[in-house]
């Protein structure tokens, strides 16, 4: 699977577990009744909360991991059972914009901006899936430097577009309507589940090798 690893493939697994589409719903909800200055603050302390997530599993993941004494295959499957089940979440698009949060109770921003934090940007942003795909790059990665170079970068690069989403969101759900955000999430979610079936046979393979997967 890591043979032809590239930021091409970093880029699209991270982004199919680190994508805040889901969480729009609750993000319109609390940034209602703010100004565009509070809104765009409140769109970066989401969007750093998410970066904070990637770059502790980035940085400490496989530390954490020989700490703790797992198995990295263990994790591997783990982690995929993790994406699989969060895949057919989203492939079933629950919850993807509740008609309960947009509501048009005004907000204070003093108030909602925990609730950037939790749950917006952890877990609905990045949560375990995000976690443990990134660890898993990690270790695919190994001691190339170019590769981790680009694995940073398709982190920044996803960080960028949870921003963009985020601080554009009432102009993307506009656009998109709540039919094309559920298309658009059960599309992200197919990419999701698959990625999790590769992680988990990816594992299985690597502890049961007479089972010639």
């Amino acid at each position: 699977m890591y043979r032809e690893l590239s930021f091409q493939l970093m880029f699209v697994a991270i982004f199919a577990v680190a994508n805040n589409f889901k969480s729009l719903g609750k993000f319109i909800e609390i940034t209602n009744g703010l100004n565009r200055h509070e809104q765009f603050k409140l769109s970066l302390s989401a969007t750093l909360a998410s970066l904070s997530v990637m770059l502790i599993a980035l940085l400490f993941g496989e530390s954490l991991l020989r700490f703790l004494s797992l198995s990295l295959d263990s994790f591997r499957v783990a982690g995929g059972i993790i994406l699989a089940i969060l895949g057919i979440d989203m492939i079933h698009a629950r919850k993807t914009v509740d008609e309960n949060e947009l509501n048009n109770i005004p907000h204070n921003y003093s108030l909602v901006i925990s609730s950037a934090i939790i749950p917006v940007a952890i877990p609905l942003t990045t949560g375990a899936g995000t976690f443990s795909t990134i660890i898993i790059l990690v270790d695919a990665v190994g001691n190339n430097w170019c590769l981790y170079a680009q694995l940073v970068g398709a982190i920044l690069l996803q960080t960028g577009f949870i921003f963009v989403i985020f601080r554009y969101s009432d102009n993307i759900l506009r656009v998109l309507g709540r039919t094309g955000m559920s298309v658009l999430i059960r599309i992200v979610g197919l990419f999701t589940l698959t990625l999790g079936v590769q992680f988990i046979t990816t594992g299985l393979k690597a502890i049961f090798p007479g089972w010639g997967m």
